[in-house]
């Protein structure tokens, strides 16, 4: 049964890789052979061997897992806004179904469509700005009916290495369409709250942070006591999630499994206390039903309201099926292991959300209690009693003492377990492990799961006036944390980077982690520490002197270009800035950085001030050191006072990178002086050469700029990043003509609003036999110059069912 459970997961997993779902006639046809297959397996297993017994079920347990989660991929693709009503004004009538998130330009809720001018998916996502005159929009709450009239559009999001999906992620949420809110007399709000059980959580959950922003106006943790409480994550800074991840304590600023936990146990305790004692009466309730089952029962509910109260995340689900098949077995009297449980609990979380698996923190869960099982189970010797002195037979219980060296010793272990079972996976996620991790945790997770959210959820439900104290306690002692936190993150060997291992690389590294863990007389365990070695110790991938790798990065409405030669790499722009708090940056750039162990930059170009191309900079210059930015920035601009060393791109300038030239061909030195000049005019124009092939980044240069680089000659290039976008002010027939490139990026943003690349410039491309390649629609572009120029586009390599063509 394990190994079925197992198999359906790693089946669903495969499902996920597809490019297309399977038809429906062959998914009838494996489900037939299926259905065969185990009844003749069920006949005849007695008479089969053990080993092809577990293979067989494990077989059987993928194809199951993979044809189950094919039919819930083709319902949840069903419901489809048409082409043609993308885009245009509809008037819809629903409720808002989840927690709203207001940020500084308005706020963002998911609505239930119950009626539409059109044909609407059921559930969409709407996004409601501020007004011109920097109005916010009105308080939306969880459960109330709205009439709005809003534009719609199907999914869509970058899509780009080692970044996150934001398509898949929407598809798991039931969400098939986008939009905002349209100014519009009409917009007003039908009623109040329309009750249902989806809608009374989320009121719930909104009353409970409503309470605690009340208790806490200002403070700058805020956030993440509502995120103990309710889960809610988005209230907290991308400042304080660094330095969350780079101590190892991420796991712990959620309703966790081991919050749940605790929470199921201490009324689990108190409702077996208070049954036992037949709640201080004559009653005598132990003999109408165990308190051992009223515990379990008592339980099992808390962690239902409390994962209810979480937003049903995958720690929180794991945690919460693990507590009910424990319930379960001792309600029916049956005994069960807790591979049993662990097993069970993963079929569960995959059966009703195989999408779980695309996500780091369903391997993160259920790893490490996997390897908490296998490394502790049957391993950790009991407190035992010992007999009294002169009295051998009477056993004396262990002294406060010698229970709490016991349980100081069991959580030294389980930690231990925890920082080097999961470091292979750690770094197949992240490209990054924490060593500070064990440090951190030993502060944070007594801190936090047995006095801070215990505060915060007793703080929550009390009046306000008894609230303050409680949750201001809590703060402080979350303020408190953080100080202590942030020193252990500013250490210069805080977390350790590498390049994300292949999965061959993985798979040894995991094995060497399974040796170093095995029980006491496996013999030399500690050379499972010599496969880590190559995971560790690995250098990022470069290309060969002389040649070059450029990669177009799939950042909406903006530009960023990584240059790479044999040992040196450039950045050209940044990105845009999305709202306030993110932006390229931080969510596109770094984290590919990252993923591929680049730890540092050479230099970077910021090709002018407008924020599509320089709205990521700053997250880039904190977070990955910079040798020097060249730009046509003032030098009283934020970029250029936080960059080492500033200098103002100019005509002439050049240099040679491992025999890669790189060569300044805009502005002018003079240009400068002209205080009328807009900034796209300005803009830093780079070619860079490598062989016999080259590249032109021309920025938002317009027609004067282009006409004045073609007289001047040395246009030449094999490609080119089309000029402001492919916007009708640009890529003039004359341009074009000096250039001759092959092919011809458009970093452009999907159905952005400046409806770049313009028709007619898109077409004079493709008259002059250029081939043309748009990030919106094939995603990040990697570009490798050799004696050819090979291009490859992110979502062709790897295509998946869900994704937006």
């Amino acid at each position: 049964m394990r190994m079925a459970l197992i198999g359906f997961a790693v089946g669903a997993a495969c499902l996920q890789q597809q490019a297309a779902l399977p038809p429906p006639l062959a998914m009838a046809l494996a489900s037939a052979v299926l259905l065969v297959t185990i009844a003749a397996a069920l006949r005849f297993a007695p008479r089969l061997p053990p080993a092809l017994g577990v293979a067989a079920g494990m077989l059987a347990g993928a194809v199951f897992g993979f044809l189950w989660a094919a039919w819930l991929a083709q319902r949840a693709l069903a419901p489809q806004l048409a082409l043609a009503d993308e885009g245009r004004d509809l008037r819809i009538v629903g409720t808002v179904d989840n927690l709203p998130y207001r940020f500084s330009q308005g706020l963002r809720f998911n609505f239930a469509v119950e009626r539409a001018d059109a044909v609407v998916p059921p559930r969409i996502v709407l996004s409601w700005y501020a007004g011109r005159a920097n109005e916010m929009p009105p308080d939306v709450r969880p459960g109330e009916r709205w009439r709005l009239t809003v534009r719609l559009q199907r999914p869509h999001g970058n899509a780009n290495p080692y970044g996150f999906d934001y398509e898949a992620w929407l598809l798991e949420q039931g969400v098939r369409a986008t939009g905002y809110v349209r100014v519009a007399r009409d917009n007003r709000r039908l009623e109040r709250f329309v009750f249902s059980l989806g809608n009374t959580v989320e009121h719930c959950r909104a009353l409970l942070r409503d309470r605690i922003l009340a208790a806490l106006p200002g403070k700058p943790y805020a956030g993440v006591i509502v995120a103990l409480v309710v889960g809610d994550q988005r209230g907290i800074d991308q400042a304080d999630w660094q330095v969350f991840n780079r101590t190892g304590i991420g796991h712990l600023i959620s309703i966790s499994g081991l919050h749940i936990t605790m929470v199921a146990g201490l009324f689990a305790w108190a409702a077996f206390t208070l049954w036992r004692r037949s709640f201080f009466t004559r009653a005598q309730l132990p003999l109408l039903l165990p308190a051992q089952k009223v515990a379990a029962l008592a339980g099992a509910g808390v962690a239902l309201l409390y994962v209810l109260l979480a937003g049903f995340g995958v720690p929180a689900q794991r945690t919460l099926y693990m507590l009910m098949v424990v319930a379960a077995a001792l309600w029916l009297n049956r005994l069960t292991s807790i591979s049993h449980v662990l097993c069970t609990a993963l079929g569960v979380v995959v059966l009703i959300d195989p999408w779980a698996v695309l996500w780091p923190g369903f391997w993160l869960s259920f790893g490490a209690v996997a390897i908490i099982l296998y490394a502790t189970v049957g391993r950790t010797t009991p407190l035992a009693h010992h007999a009294a002195p002169g009295t051998p037979h009477v056993p004396v219980p262990p002294s406060r003492r010698e229970r709490l060296v016991h349980a100081l010793r069991v959580g030294v272990n389980t930690q231990y377990v925890v920082t080097f079972g999961l470091v292979p996976i750690t770094m197949l996620l992240f490209g990054q492990v924490s060593v500070v991790s064990p440090l951190a945790n030993a502060v944070a997770i007594p801190l936090i799961s047995l006095v801070v959210t215990p505060l915060a959820l007793v703080g929550s439900m009390l009046p306000r006036l008894l609230a303050m104290p409680v949750l201001g306690g809590a703060h402080a002692l979350v303020d408190a944390l953080a100080l202590c936190l942030q020193w252990f993150s500013a250490m210069r060997y805080a977390v350790w980077s590498a390049p994300v291992p292949p999965f061959w690389l993985f798979c040894w590294a995991m094995f060497g982690t399974i040796w170093l863990l095995a029980p006491r007389g496996w013999p030399v365990r500690w050379l499972g520490l010599a496969t880590w070695i190559p995971l560790l110790a690995a250098e990022p991938s470069h290309p060969a002197p002389g040649r070059m790798t450029v990669t177009a990065f799939d950042v909406g409405q903006g530009m960023a270009l990584l240059i790479e030669t044999s040992g040196h790499r450039l950045l050209y722009d940044t990105g845009p800035a999305y709202t306030p708090e993110t932006n390229a940056g931080n969510r596109v750039l770094l984290p590919y950085l990252r993923a591929r162990g680049i730890s540092a930059l050479d230099g970077m170009v910021i090709s002018h001030s407008d924020t599509d191309h320089s709205g990521g900079a700053l997250s880039l210059l904190d977070g990955v050191p910079t040798g020097w930015v060249l730009s046509s920035l003032p030098g009283r601009h934020a970029i250029a006072q936080a960059a080492r060393q500033h200098l103002h791109c100019a005509t002439g300038q050049h240099w040679t990178w491992d025999g890669v030239r790189f060569e300044v061909l805009h502005p002018q030195a003079a240009s400068y002086a002209d205080a009328k000049l807009k900034a796209n005019a300005r803009s830093c124009t780079l070619k860079v050469t490598a062989g016999s092939k080259s590249i032109l980044l021309a920025g938002d240069i317009e027609a004067g700029q282009e006409a004045e680089l073609a007289r001047h000659g040395g246009l030449q290039a094999d490609v080119l990043l089309a000029p402001h976008h492919g916007s009708g002010t640009s890529s003039t027939p004359a341009f074009l003509l000096a250039v001759r490139p092959q092919a011809a990026i458009f970093q452009v943003g999907h159905r952005n609003r400046y409806h770049h690349p313009k028709p007619e410039v898109y077409q004079r491309y493709g008259a002059a036999h250029i081939a043309r390649y748009r990030t919106d629609q094939a995603g990040a572009l990697t570009l490798e110059f050799d004696e050819t120029i090979r291009i490859s586009a992110y979502r062709d390599a790897h295509s998946r069912y869900w994704q937006s063509r």
